[in-house]
């Protein structure tokens, strides 16, 4: 080998690299654990989440206040934290959210909230269109609006040739000119979304945060990763930060009283009404206050009234209109909302606007209703977009507030606004995204000038912290809407990184112990190799800022079994060149000559499945792919060069022995003469007898398919004893309808419960009901003393309630079912031209196109078969194609190296009706099985210790390559065999 000297340069340049790249994860952990130890000592660990959330408080401090102190002389804490080795979700804990900007608020804004009935049909049948589409909204709505323009164009003064897009857009532009306008501006909007949402995200304090666009349909994805405050972390997001300044009505005026009493009139023709009223405590109170318009024969506590049973009197001095209890707040809304209803206001309040309080705690039971003073249009006084800075801070009293600044315009307004609060002795409501925070009043005459103002209430310091974040970096231009979360608790996380550990050390032993077994001191030069390629794997990981999930560990135990192959490959390939009779050093060259090619090919195939599955995946598929690939890269250059150095070096000092196996491995596989090609029908029959069975299941029962491809929501909850799923499943039946599926998931003690209860209904409000509708229907399981805060996801050490859960909508589950599709056939279509160019007959590809189709369908036909009666969750997600395509490039990677033996051989003694064949099947069978076995044994390790959400990816994985080895061996070349023309399989052509 030449160059060695450059080589052995290069591979210390590279470990070095590597091991100072991982010195940085090993000093945060190092400083985090003496942070812990040190709280601790002060505090005495306990489960009461009052003294956890102290403790993580004091760690802060800790991990604050040596941040900058010195670590090993070279770098500090705050430096290290950024550059240490990145954990996903599902090792760490934190949130992972999907976001869609809403083109339609977009469009209907550069609009001005068109009244035009084309615009607005048009954006009605766009939104129906996009449930079906995998089409842009912007694009929906163009065909949308060509459908039934008419005579209208996009250019109408009351649609886009409006005021304020009136340097860009005039009537008499047409349709073709206005859409490439729309199509920046809109692209401008998401822009500024996305920048509003880093700027929040920078302040909330994680660590590692990461946001992104997806493409240019106005997807963005953030991921938190280490995030505890779950609920915080989703409002922060979310949030549109609509700010806005209204002046209340009179808390007195006796107009809403008629309202109120007409409203309820009308209602009781409306509404359902034979119920049995709920007691009113207070209903004497409300009859008090309209006794002066109600008639004396109103007898309240005998009739039942919509809306008299469910507003009570506001307390005097909030300003506010009335009360009511936080569970019929709903159904007030649509009470109000009714147009029956709305058309009662009398002229004076006509343009009446209710807002309800922003509850205090979760636990509040009852909260105000706001009468805001609105106008035609619904807007408010001052809008948000006159705060030109807001900061978190403490009021006269010390409790925690937000101080805005307001600019020269806004300081105008504020000033008119508080005057007239003053003069008519109202209140001033504060409301961000239509939640009134505070509404005082102002006992300034004339006015507060200079547009200066503090926001109080019952605030915690957190959420003025956000609050004033959010009002900094500004309101987003459209509401994000959540369509794909996943959310994992953090002791979830350190059960992954305990079990994925485990797994990783018990299948290296199993490995590095057995390549010393089957090839003696040969095998310890692949174990020293495949050490430094585990090394070399963690530092590129670390470097490039990729982030290590579970599927990539698991990604990584894939690659040992890769690394091996490439080692088992080169050592039965010497061994053949010493039974030739040549010498070490010639058989050592030669053997790692010959075994390169069939190395490249084999490396090759999986490296573009690989590539395929990073292309197409997304979250901890990429993370696997991510791994694969680089480990593909790193297992070649270990195998190929550093093995070959130890070898080299070993052989060339004097005395020295090296038989590439040992007493006990020395004649395995020796002198097999199996007839493969014989024994093909046999096999054809025995494949299409499975492949047939598993189509029908397919067709009849299907495959489990999981939210990544339905929708829904998911949720992973534990309970302290063991419970029956089956009883479970009933009842959340009556709570959330059909279809909700709940299933055993690892232990007795914990299930999966699936649900596609509203799952087209966006909005934090529906996961919050769903929660609320989970912990009510399981309290009974759970120990008395369980809170729902303790429910929910949460704390480190969390032993029971929601572990994890995740949300899929309707549309992204479609873009990743078609997405999923496309990497499959994407898949076969690359190896199938790789394999032609390769080796240049159509026969071959077909060989090994059939079997990875045979081995595909068995697969999907053992999931569909056993996916009801297995164990373990066997549902068809992402982490399932990512299985497939696994699958996909081993059996690739074996039928490739078995047809470059059989390409090698032909080309020496050429077809003889196939006697070749079989001698070329024979020779690679040793490093077949080998390999086969190796690798098989590592996913056992595992699909036993590596956890629980692994499983139905790893058995995928493992029936793929016990069904993969198979193929290579009685499918695809004899398949590849048979294609061939007669006059070629009997030498009569060479072609």
């Amino acid at each position: 080998m030449q160059n060695k000297g450059l080589i052995k340069l290069f591979a210390l340049l590279f470990g070095l690299v590597s091991i100072y790249q991982l010195s940085f994860t090993f000093i945060t952990n190092k400083v985090e654990d003496e942070a812990r130890a040190h709280v601790l000592r002060q505090i005495p660990d306990a489960d009461d989440p009052e003294t956890r959330a102290k403790q993580d408080q004091l760690v802060a401090s800790y991990l604050d206040s040596v941040g900058q102190t010195k670590q090993f002389g070279f770098t500090t804490y705050n430096d290290a934290k950024k550059k240490q080795l990145n954990k996903g979700l599902d090792l760490e804990g934190g949130i992972n959210v999907t976001l869609q900007i809403s083109i339609k608020d977009i469009l209907k804004g550069l609009a001005d909230n068109s009244k035009n009935p084309v615009f607005n049909k048009a954006l009605a049948d766009a939104d129906e269109l996009s449930k079906n589409s995998d089409d842009t909204y912007l694009n929906l709505f163009f065909e949308a609006f060509d459908e039934i323009k008419g005579d209208t164009k996009l250019a109408s003064p009351d649609i886009f040739a409006n005021k304020g897009l009136s340097d860009q857009v005039n009537f008499q532009m047409s349709d073709d000119e206005v859409k490439p306008i729309l199509r920046t501006k809109i692209d401008e909007a998401i822009v500024s979304a996305f920048e509003v949402l880093r700027e929040r995200i920078d302040g909330f304090g994680v660590t590692q945060p990461n946001i992104q666009r997806l493409g240019t349909s106005g997807r963005v994805l953030v991921e938190l990763p280490g995030a505890k405050d779950v609920k915080r972390a989703i409002t922060l997001i979310s949030q549109t930060a609509q700010l806005e300044f209204w002046e209340t009505y009179e808390s007195n005026n006796t107009s809403f009283s008629t309202f109120l009493i007409q409203a309820n009139e009308k209602l009781k023709t409306l509404v359902d009404t034979t119920a049995e009223p709920e007691p009113v405590k207070e209903a004497s109170e409300l009859d008090s206050l309209l006794s002066d318009v109600t008639a004396d024969s109103l007898d309240l506590a005998t009739q039942v009234n919509p809306l008299y049973d469910k507003l009570l009197p506001a307390i005097p001095g909030r300003n506010a209109m009335f009360r009511a209890q936080v569970k019929d707040t709903a159904i007030i809304n649509s009470y109000l909302k009714m147009p029956e209803i709305i058309r009662l206001l009398p002229s004076d309040i006509q343009f009446t606007k209710f807002a309800w309080e922003r509850p205090a705690t979760e636990d509040v039971e009852v909260i105000d209703l706001y009468a805001l003073k609105s106008n035609r249009d619904n807007a408010p006084r001052i809008s948000g977009d006159v705060v030109s800075d807001a900061r978190d801070t403490f009021d006269q009293f010390g409790k925690p507030a937000i101080s805005m600044s307001m600019n020269s315009r806004g300081a105008k307004l504020w000033q008119k606004l508080t005057s007239d609060a003053n003069i008519n002795n109202t209140g001033i409501a504060v409301v961000l995204d239509n939640k009134v925070y505070t509404a005082p009043g102002c006992s300034v005459v004339g006015g507060i000038s200079g547009g200066g103002t503090e926001i109080t209430g019952t605030f915690t310091v957190a959420e003025t912290t956000d609050i004033a974040n959010v009002l900094r970096a500004g309101k987003l231009p459209a509401r994000a809407e959540i369509i794909q979360s996943e959310i994992v608790g953090p002791s979830l996380g350190q059960e992954a990184i305990d079990s994925g550990l485990m797994s990783f050390m018990i299948a290296m032993a199993i490995v590095l112990v057995w390549m010393v077994f089957y090839y003696g001191k040969a095998g310890l030069f692949a174990d020293i190799a495949l050490l430094l390629n585990i090394l070399l794997i963690f530092g590129v990981l670390t470097s490039i800022d990729a982030v290590l999930t579970l599927p990539g560990i698991a990604g990584i135990v894939l690659t040992i079994g890769m690394s091996v192959d490439a080692n088992v490959l080169i050592f039965e390939r010497i061994k053949e060149e010493l039974k030739k009779g040549k010498g070490k050093g010639q058989a050592v060259a030669d053997g790692f000559e010959n075994a390169l090619s069939s190395i490249l090919d084999a490396n090759v195939t999986t490296g573009l499945t690989a590539l395929i599955l990073f292309v197409f995946g997304s979250g901890p598929i990429k993370g696997f792919a991510t791994t694969l690939l680089i480990g593909i890269v790193t297992s070649l250059f270990t195998a190929i060069f550093i093995t070959r150095l130890l070898v080299d070096w070993y052989i060339s000092g004097k005395g020295r022995r090296l038989d590439f196996s040992t007493a006990l491995t020395k004649n395995l596989f020796q002198n097999i003469n199996i007839n493969f090609l014989g024994k093909r029908k046999i096999a054809y029959v025995i494949s299409a007898v499975l492949v047939a069975i598993g189509l029908f299941s397919l067709f009849t029962q299907g495959l489990q398919q999981g939210v990544d491809f339905v929708g829904g929501r998911s949720y992973q909850v534990r309970f302290e004893k063991s419970v029956n799923p089956s009883e479970i499943s009933s009842e959340l039946n009556d709570v959330f309808g059909s279809g909700t599926n709940v299933k055993t998931f690892g232990e007795a003690n914990q299930i999966k419960i699936t649900t596609p209860y509203k799952v087209d209904v966006e909005g934090i409000e529906v996961d919050e009901e769903i929660q609320d509708k989970l912990y009510t229907s399981l309290q009974k399981y759970l120990p008395s003393e369980t809170s729902k805060a303790d429910f929910i996801v949460g704390s480190d050490e969390k032993a029971i309630g929601i572990m994890q859960s995740v949300k899929v909508g309707p549309t992204i589950a479609d873009d990743i079912k078609n997405n999923a599709f496309l990497a499959i056939i994407g898949s076969l279509a690359v190896v199938f031209l790789y394999i032609l160019i390769r080796f240049r007959k159509w026969q071959f590809s077909l060989g090994a196109v059939t079997a990875v189709f045979h081995d595909v369908l068995i697969v999907l036909g053992i999931f569909s078969i056993f996916g009801t009666i297995m164990p373990f969750n066997m549902e068809i997600d992402q982490a399932f194609i990512a299985a497939i395509l696994t699958v996909i490039g081993y059996s690739l990677n074996d039928t490739v190296v078995v047809f470059d033996r059989i390409r090698e051989i032909i080309g020496e003694k050429g077809w003889r009706s196939g006697e070749n064949v079989n001698l070329a099947l024979n020779s690679t069978l040793s490093r077949t099985l080998n390999t086969s076995l190796t690798t098989l044994v590592v996913l056992l390790a595992i699909f036993v210790f590596g956890g629980e959400s692994l499983r139905g990816f790893m058995f995928a994985m493992i029936i793929g390559i016990i069904v993969g080895t198979y193929s290579s061996l009685f499918i695809a070349t004899p398949v590849m065999f048979d294609s061939l023309k007669k006059s070629v399989k009997t030498g009569q052509e060479d072609k």
